[in-house]
């Protein structure tokens, strides 16, 4: 088995950090970014979709660009492109502007995400594929549930440092970009090479697993101020326990996938979860939330160590392409959580829970019947 150094994965890792943490940092930043820039909360909310609409968007042919201009070539530009965006997104003095970076940042990440983590398939031996997965899925939920604690942080002394900051990492990874993927008699990636059955379901499952449980964290935190009462801090210490399983459980979910199977892990997590996500409706401590919210970021790692196994395998031609389909539909969920569980939410919290969490047992529903499906095709190719 081949070795893989550790210098050759960790700038995949902390890439794929940088997507969803740009996307979900401004959250915690609204109040500083009203005033800086006079403005209404739904004007400074709107920051947060224009983001994540064009980094769905695009990614549903990122993939696919990367694969046929060179990935080498298209991570380096977008680092830099993500650098100079996040820059001016620090230095903007006007809603507009600050809106029109944010799309930038959006845009220069869709082209990030979905080529390293083909490139991870691609650098680690396939009997450390599954836990390479589940880290690389775990440094992602990490983002999400950790960026508004960073942002808190940063507010505290000048918000626009959350800005500048990942510019910085950005430069820095711009140094290090992936290596190409192996063109041996293999004809240029096509689009249409990922347009298929499985890669729709996959997306599906993908859609429904962020919908239900990782984008709800938006709906934890407002749960934890107005049952709980904690302040901006405290609730950002509760989210941060989603990120923490993640980061703490990846590499073990990981392992699982390597050893018990890729469907078997994916929907089991999605079922998990489910469970889980009906009792955070339930919660009538802080604590209880807390505990519950930290196992939630468990059932998430496994849900998303086998999921993104069975992307990166899908589509062997276009690996970076299928990848980037289903993670447009990923975050496409993170994106419309809020519109789907707000206003059940305001109906009865309850309601808005449990809603997510039928949304999560979908996932898991669509990815099961893959067992049957990968079990055919070991048995054809042992024919």
């Amino acid at each position: 088995m081949r070795r893989v150094r550790a210098h050759a994965t960790l700038p995949l890792y902390v890439g794929g950090f940088l997507g969803p943490f740009g996307g979900a940092i401004v959250a915690v930043l609204i109040p500083q970014l009203r005033d800086s820039f006079d403005a209404s909360t739904a004007a400074v909310a709107a920051s947060i979709p224009a983001y994540l609409v064009p980094f769905a968007l695009v990614q549903l042919v990122s993939g696919t660009v990367g694969e046929r201009l060179g990935r080498r070539q298209v991570v380096r530009t977008a680092y830099v492109a993500y650098a100079l965006s996040s820059v001016a997104a620090g230095l903007a003095t006007s809603m507009g502007v600050f809106l029109f970076t944010r799309a930038a940042q959006g845009t220069a990440n869709a082209f990030l995400t979905p080529i390293l983590l083909a490139a991870l398939a691609e650098t680690v031996p396939a009997g450390r594929l599954g836990r390479s997965m589940g880290t690389f899925a775990a440094v992602q939920t990490a983002a999400v549930a950790l960026s508004p604690l960073c942002g808190g942080l940063a507010g505290e002394i000048d918000w626009r440092l959350a800005f500048i900051a990942p510019a910085v990492v950005a430069v820095a990874l711009a140094l290090i970009p992936p290596p190409e993927a192996p063109r041996e008699e293999r004809e240029p990636a096509r689009l249409r090479a990922v347009l298929e059955p499985l890669v729709a379901r996959l997306a599906a499952a993908a859609f429904s697993a962020y919908l239900g449980v990782t984008g709800l964290t938006f709906l934890v935190a407002l749960r934890s101020a107005d049952a709980f009462g904690l302040g901006s801090i405290t609730r950002g210490l509760l989210l941060a326990g989603f990120g923490a399983a993640g980061m703490l459980f990846g590499r073990s979910a990981g392992s699982a996938v390597d050893r018990f199977g890729r469907v078997q892990v994916a929907a089991g997590g999605a079922f998990f979860s489910a469970v889980v996500v009906t009792l955070l409706g339930l919660a009538d401590t802080a604590g209880v939330m807390a505990a519950l919210w930290f196992v939630a970021g468990v059932g998430s790692a496994l849900i998303w160590a086998g999921m993104n196994t069975l992307v990166v395998e899908a589509v062997p031609s276009n690996r970076a392409g299928a990848v980037s389909v289903v993670s447009a539909f990923k975050f496409a969920g993170q994106a419309v959580a809020p519109l789907a569980w707000l206003p059940l939410y305001h109906v009865d919290p309850e309601l808005g829970f449990a809603a997510a969490a039928g949304v999560a047992l979908l996932a898991g529903v669509l990815v099961l019947p893959l067992r049957r499906a990968r079990a055919r095709a070991r048995e054809t190719v042992a024919v």
